[in-house]
């Protein structure tokens, strides 16, 4: 999936066909934000103004903007692999020791 990145915001590319139109919103916040253009470069165009106009809203009206990544997530997983998690993770924090096989994986991933 091809996606639009601005300003830290991530922002979605769709086709609307019945249109003939490209349109996308901000990924991974809870506020609706949205753009729509006819082109893929005027998409983009229209992504990063309404990352701005965002922006802009939010400080005029004295709120907290979303933000997509806050670098906290919670995970479930079973008590088998907590307990082996926590042992493997040695004199490392769990937090540390998460930190790092989800790297791992990315880097892996990114070749």
């Amino acid at each position: 999936m091809t996606l639009l990145n601005y300003k830290g915001y991530v922002g979605t590319i769709e086709p609307d066909l019945e249109n003939n139109v490209l349109f996308g919103k901000l990924a991974y916040i809870r506020d609706l934000v949205t753009y729509e253009a006819e082109t893929l470069p005027e998409l983009e165009k229209e992504f990063r103004t309404s990352v701005d106009l965002y922006l802009s809203d939010c400080a005029e009206l004295g709120k907290t903007p979303d933000k997509p990544f806050k670098g906290v997530f919670n995970v479930r997983i079973s008590e088998e692999l907590h307990r082996m998690a926590v042992i493997a993770a040695g004199d490392m924090s769990l937090n540390a020791f998460v930190g790092a096989a989800i790297q791992e994986k990315v880097n892996r991933m990114a070749v």
